[in-house]
């Protein structure tokens, strides 16, 4: 059977397939080597994977964030080995992952947008240019992590308006002093900041969610999109991508740009990519 396995920041996928079909499912908290220890990586996989497949697992394939480099690669590596001892291993960053998902071995410009955000420049066959995404502190333009940041960056400083803020802290019922808590001293602050994009989903329609939207998502396209050929197709990849698509199409339009696909998940592309 081949394992491929699709993990972001939030969560990961398994999924295991064998002539076409799709024989288990199981779903984790996502797996990142740039935030997590070996040994807890270790024990995230082996608790998605059963005792009675691995022995029948014979191939591997790994799309998860924080796989930019060959360290943090084998960090990742190392663990999927010892599970999976008899089993050919690969591990790749997801962006390539989106990519192979989006446009198979076609050509394109292939987008993550979920806790964190990615973009690449895929030639069909792999990445020939990447406009590094930096996390959600220096980058991550568009993504759940940076919209939550900015939301919640404008309500601690009195900038959005007072029946937004009142609103939010009643239905979260959470205070100043737990976000900052949950932000600087906990760990995993990009998630906590992107469980906000909810609350964001909920009033997009609402002014001032929707120039909060406008604002993100363009910031997306100048700092990334726009160092990209502008003749090549966009897809696009990740929760945030498929909720807030009305806001995202309507930014490409503005900026003269095609997106052709948005996906929610790159899981079903990947299956067809490695069948």
């Amino acid at each position: 059977m081949i394992l491929i396995i699709d993990s972001g920041s939030t969560k990961s996928d398994f999924i295991w397939i064998k002539k076409n079909d799709i024989r288990y499912k199981s779903q984790t908290t996502g797996i990142n080597p740039f935030y997590q220890k070996e040994n807890d990586i270790l024990a995230t996989i082996t608790n998605a994977c059963p005792i009675e497949i691995r022995e029948q697992t014979k191939q591997v394939y790994f799309y998860g964030a924080g796989c930019s480099f060959k360290e943090k690669c084998d960090m990742v590596q190392r663990p999927l080995q010892e599970i999976f001892s008899h089993a050919i291993i690969e591990v790749h960053n997801d962006l390539l992952g989106a990519a192979r998902s989006l446009f198979q071995h076609d050509e394109g410009i292939a987008c993550i947008l979920g806790t964190g955000s990615n973009s690449c420049q895929y030639n069909g066959n792999g990445i020939v240019k990447n406009v590094s995404p930096l996390g959600f502190i220096l980058g991550d333009e568009g993504s759940g992590a940076v919209l939550g940041k900015n939301f919640i960056g404008d309500i601690l400083k009195g900038l959005a308006p007072i029946e937004i803020t009142e609103r939010f802290f009643q239905e979260e019922n959470i205070s100043p002093a737990v976000i900052m808590d949950k932000i600087y001293k906990q760990p995993f602050p990009n998630r906590f900041l992107a469980q906000f994009s909810k609350h964001i989903y909920q009033y997009k329609k609402e002014p001032y969610f929707h120039q909060l939207l406008i604002t993100c998502f363009k910031d997306f396209f100048f700092r990334n999109i726009s160092q990209y050929p502008e003749s090549l197709a966009i897809g696009l990849v990740g929760s945030i991508a498929y909720y807030f698509q009305e806001e995202l199409l309507d930014v490409a339009r503005q900026d003269n740009r095609a997106i052709t696909i948005i996906e929610k998940s790159p899981i079903d592309g990947l299956i067809k990519y490695h069948q």
